[in-house]
């Protein structure tokens, strides 16, 4: 279990209240004078705090705040979730929409870009507001929200294409939804006889990991299989809460539980932080599933690490740790070209009846065909 934060210290706020996710949710941290209860903002952060504003929303729940280092602006966590002047300096290749995810949506909030699956816009509300968020164009605007009849439309579009095999549940973050909605969305997906599995996407096991719980378990597993994949980018996020939660996921859920994380400049790009995290997922019953190059989205560049330098990471990370923990290194196509992966190239030579292969070590093998 956790220990007491010192926000918990400071606001007497009980064991019981620190471990609801309702409570979480309502006391998120939105602005600078909330956030200097947590740590010690430059007078720089409170610049771009204000000025960022205007673009997109700040908010953070005390759980993921708690996670920050008070001192050091260049902490992983504060690097995630707190704005930096670098968001307002957009370059050529920003998009708003970079995944042109509204040029593929035939009814509101479902996206059905590739021709077997659907993605469905369920909640404008995140726990956290990730500053490399794809979908700051709408993510934390209420206005985008589908409501009752949209859902109807989505569930009838589903009905009616019989080449969706697979629903994923998105946002925003779909876990805010209650357990009643959860149960009632799933009951109609599973009803479908053309619809082969069902995924959720959320980053709350990361930011709000009190969201699991034995009743959210519960609805989860009478709806076997689900696949749920969550967002972990930093060891320093797998705490012990976390580790207790997806526990219970995985054993009382039935839940098969995957990560997908993004490579950002300064808060994962190197070899040992990657190792440590993929390692920590495996250990706690996580499958890495992805490493995402990071978007084009507008406000994003600085966290933007070149291909390159990625490619090179995993050919070094693929020869030093089990193949289990090790993800796929993909980049979704700005304009909405969908993933592809970014393998490395170990193929030397090629020669008249053999191959030339340079292994991770930079050691010469060579087979024959």
């Amino acid at each position: 279990m956790e220990l007491v934060s010192s926000y918990q210290k400071q606001k007497t706020v009980s064991g019981s209240e620190w471990l609801d996710w309702k409570w979480q949710i309502q006391n998120r941290i939105k602005n600078g004078s909330e956030l200097e209860n947590y740590i010690r903002i430059s007078s720089e952060e409170k610049e771009a705090l204000l000025a960022c504003s205007e673009v997109f929303s700040f908010s953070a729940t005390p759980y993921y705040l708690g996670l920050a280092d008070p001192e050091d602006p260049n902490c992983p966590i504060r690097l995630q979730v707190l704005p930096r002047k670098e968001e307002l300096h957009t370059r050529a290749w920003d998009r708003k929409d970079p995944l042109a995810e509204e040029s593929y949506m035939p009814v509101k909030g479902v996206t059905h870009r590739y021709p077997d699956r659907a993605l469905w816009y369920l909640s404008h509300v995140c726990a956290v507001y990730c500053r490399f968020c794809t979908r700051k164009r709408k993510v934390s605007q209420s206005s985008g929200t589908p409501g009752a009849e949209d859902w109807k439309d989505a569930l009838r579009y589903f009905r009616e294409h019989p080449e969706i095999k697979e629903v994923i549940l998105s946002g925003g973050d779909p876990l805010n939804l209650s357990d009643s909605k959860l149960d009632y969305l799933l009951s109609e997906l599973k009803s479908i006889p053309h619809i082969n599995q069902v995924r959720i996407h959320s980053r709350y096991p990361v930011t709000l990991p009190m969201r699991i719980t034995p009743e959210l378990c519960q609805v989860l597993k009478k709806h076997f299989p689900i696949y749920l994949v969550t967002h972990f980018n930093h060891s320093k996020e797998l705490t012990e809460l976390v580790k207790e939660r997806i526990g219970m996921l995985v054993k009382e859920g039935a839940v098969t539980v995957l990560n997908q994380a993004v490579l950002l400049k300064g808060v994962n790009n190197s070899v040992g932080t990657l190792t440590e995290l993929f390692y920590g997922l495996t250990k706690i019953g996580i499958k890495p599933y992805y490493l995402h190059q990071c978007d084009e989205v507008f406000g994003s560049s600085h966290f933007r690490v070149p291909i390159e330098e990625g490619v090179e990471l995993m050919k070094q990370i693929r020869g030093s740790i089990s193949g289990l923990s090790v993800p796929l290194y993909v980049v979704d196509l700005t304009g909405g070209g969908g993933k592809v992966p970014l393998p490395a190239n170990y193929l030397e030579e090629t020669k008249t009846s053999s191959y030339v292969f340079r292994n991770y070590k930079g050691d010469l093998y060579e087979i024959g065909f």
